[in-house]
């Protein structure tokens, strides 16, 4: 979960430099090997809108470990927003999209649990995945936010990778040696693998928008943000 007002001034538009280029899939580095990543475009905003409202919002996103369907009703977020973010002049959009012969985009991969590679195969090329944002917030500072892998595809390494692209990205772009983020204090499960992969409480809280319906409906009077972070390496690869 990730609560941001727009920066201004916080830099200028990023560079397509040194990672897939908006509209192009590359291989990312760590990924599955059928993953790939790009820059999201203004034609994107309805499936990333679909996508995020999938992983944590109502009874779908129950079949996947990211559900906050116990402590919020009502929206994750809506295409206004994310048209703010994929158009930002300091901001980005990141999807990871599946590697493959032409095939359909949009929607949700159907079924779940475990696929065999046939199954695999007939997986459709250009489907969204996940996606992420960024956000550079200050000099050497950026924000990530509005991370979501389909639930049916959770549990497979996607998330790392993502989170280890948006990292990469960040340094690479923007020069960024922190990364910030901020997690409900009620989802310890979150706060668990976000350890695991070298975030650290700054013992920065920040007060949930109670009365505010476009970050959802509270199920419960006590949530609250913890504030995350993490040290970046200085040197970064440049994708393909």
């Amino acid at each position: 979960m990730a609560l941001r007002s727009r920066a201004s001034g916080a830099g200028a538009r990023p560079g397509r430099s040194g990672f897939a280029a908006s509209g192009r899939v590359a291989p990312g580095h760590g990924a599955p090997g059928h993953i790939g990543f790009r820059l999201a475009l203004p034609s994107d905003v309805e499936a990333i809108v679909a996508l995020v409202e999938s992983a944590y919002r109502g009874e779908p996103s129950r079949s996947g470990w990211t559900t906050e369907a116990d402590l919020l009703d009502g929206r994750r977020t809506d295409a206004g927003a994310v048209a703010e973010q994929v158009g930002g002049p300091a901001s980005l959009v990141l999807l990871a999209e599946r590697l493959g012969p032409p095939g359909t985009a949009d929607g949700p991969p159907s079924g779940g649990g475990g696929r065999t590679a046939r199954e695999e195969e007939r997986r459709p090329a250009g489907r969204l995945l996940g996606c992420c944002a960024l956000e550079r917030i200050a000099p050497g500072r950026a924000y990530f936010g509005m991370f979501a892998v389909w639930p049916t595809e959770q549990g497979r390494g996607l998330g790392a990778a993502i989170l280890g692209e948006a990292e990469r990205v960040a340094a690479l772009q923007w020069k960024a040696t922190c990364l910030e983020m901020t997690v409900i204090a009620q989802r310890e499960d979150l706060l668990s693998w976000y350890a695991r992969h070298g975030y650290e409480r700054t013992g920065e809280t920040r007060e949930f928008p109670y009365g505010d319906e476009r970050f959802g409906v509270p199920r419960r009077p006590d949530l609250f943000f913890l504030v995350l972070e993490k040290k970046l390496a200085r040197t970064v690869r440049r994708s393909p």
